[in-house]
């Protein structure tokens, strides 16, 4: 049910209806339904193609975690140091250092 709940959510946020989600992903609308009632769940390649729309994880699809794309700011909000939350000025320089990390692997 929690996957359901957050694809309905994700939907919502973007203004789509069941139909337009369903046109988008190449699926019926009563797909869509099927999964945000939780009568049934998205195939792994349906997943894919929610993480993909929606830029988050398919971890996050499934309720496993709040962040919602661990490649995203986002993701620094649940970090710590020292038992502290980190402040904006540090989740920006480590936003930065990712990055640049990332940028040096595809090269």
């Amino acid at each position: 049910m929690e996957t359901g709940r957050i694809i309905k959510n994700l939907r919502n946020e973007k203004r789509l209806s069941q139909r337009e989600l369903a046109k988008i992903l190449h699926v019926s609308q009563q797909t869509v339904t099927s999964w945000e009632i939780g009568r049934s769940d998205p195939s792994s390649s349906a997943l894919e193609a929610l993480s993909d729309y929606f830029n988050v994880s398919a971890d996050y699809l499934l309720g496993k975690t709040k962040a919602k794309n661990p490649e995203s700011h986002d993701f620094f909000d649940v970090m710590s140091f020292d038992g502290q939350p980190l402040d904006e000025h540090d989740k920006k320089l480590l936003a930065d250092i990712y990055r640049t990390i990332q940028a040096n692997k595809k090269k």
